[in-house]
């Protein structure tokens, strides 16, 4: 009886009360309308998370990018971030709001790498691969020279020591954290999206299966809004400067990061990657690490990252949806 009322008021609720054309208005009487307002109340009391999840996964779709790759556009809306269930620096549990951005479907390859004709720094060679190895300095490089390859304008300053960012370009960018982890939520509020963690082998390559090393990308199952390898394979670079309070102060809307505040700070990481704990593949889970901008070299093989950027309108009805 519970699950009927439960499929019937989050129907009821955006068809009875939102879907009536004009004309029906007035054949919607006050028994229809009094129907509605109890239907609506018990949806409240029963809650209709699965309605919402479903229709986030339905408004999240592939596109393909100007240079050939596929992305998924992720519509904008409200999330909580963090837990309060982990480490320290994962808490307080706080709302989040964001605007509307494209996203890899996958991690960078080195043959997405090798195409702006940058040198592979990856200790696999696979031109499926992600690229691993990359300091965050690097992989902004990657993303200026992806942005001109489209004609868009680059997001970062290379005339500035840590390329700083100008968040209004139409280029590509290292995702803040607040997106990476709305991303790799899809719309859920579990540590996975797919449900508990003896499912994690179908989703990622992690310690326990991934034979000490990289994959090729996209072998395991995508999350729900389509994305690859977010929960394992390689670690993925992010904007923010880290900082494990700035969950107390963290804006709700578009959160940025922390300030940077000297040289070569450590910057956020986000994802688990091949030599993980199953533990650490948590969405949630944060990792501080040092950019490697100043090492003569970098040997730190699960570092990788994708790229996102904001998109309009306009720009988004031009792109090119995959064929079926």
């Amino acid at each position: 009886m519970r699950s009927q009322m439960h499929a019937y008021c989050c129907h009821s609720r955006a068809s009875v009360l939102a879907g009536l054309p004009e004309s029906l208005t007035i054949w919607y009487s006050r028994p229809a309308r009094t129907l509605a307002l109890l239907v609506t109340v018990a949806c409240l009391l029963i809650g209709c998370e699965k309605r919402t999840v479903k229709s986030q996964v339905a408004a999240a779709y592939e596109v393909v990018s100007k240079s050939g790759v596929a992305m998924i556009y992720l519509p904008g809306g409200e999330f909580t971030m963090g837990s309060d269930q982990g480490s320290a620096d994962e808490a307080p549990m706080h709302k989040v709001r964001l605007s509307p951005f494209l996203i890899d479907r996958s991690e960078v390859t080195q043959e997405m790498f090798a195409k702006v004709q940058l040198p592979n720094p990856s200790r696999w060679g696979n031109l499926r691969k992600p690229v691993e190895r990359i300091r965050w300095r690097d992989a902004k490089l990657y993303c200026n020279e992806r942005s001109l390859l489209e004609g868009l304008k680059p997001c970062y300053n290379e005339k500035t020591p840590d390329l700083d960012c100008d968040y209004a370009a139409s280029g590509y960018r290292l995702p803040t954290e607040a997106e990476w982890e709305y991303a790799a939520r899809a719309g859920t509020e579990t540590p996975y999206d797919f449900g508990p963690p003896d499912k994690l082998r179908q989703y990622a390559w992690f310690a326990d299966n991934a034979d000490q090393q990289t994959h090729a990308v996209g072998q395991k199952t995508a999350n729900r809004w389509g994305l690859q390898d977010m929960y394992g394979n390689v670690s993925e670079w992010c904007e923010d400067v880290y900082d494990s309070a700035y969950y107390k102060v963290s804006p709700l809307a578009d959160p940025l990061g922390p300030p940077n505040t000297g040289k070569d700070v450590k910057r956020v990481m986000r994802g688990g990657n091949w030599k993980s704990s199953a533990d650490m593949c948590r969405v949630t889970v944060r990792q501080a690490q040092r950019t490697g901008n100043t090492d003569a070299c970098f040997y730190t093989d699960y570092c990788g990252f994708r790229c996102v950027r904001r998109v309009t309108t306009e720009e988004l009805e031009q792109l090119q949806r995959p064929a079926k």
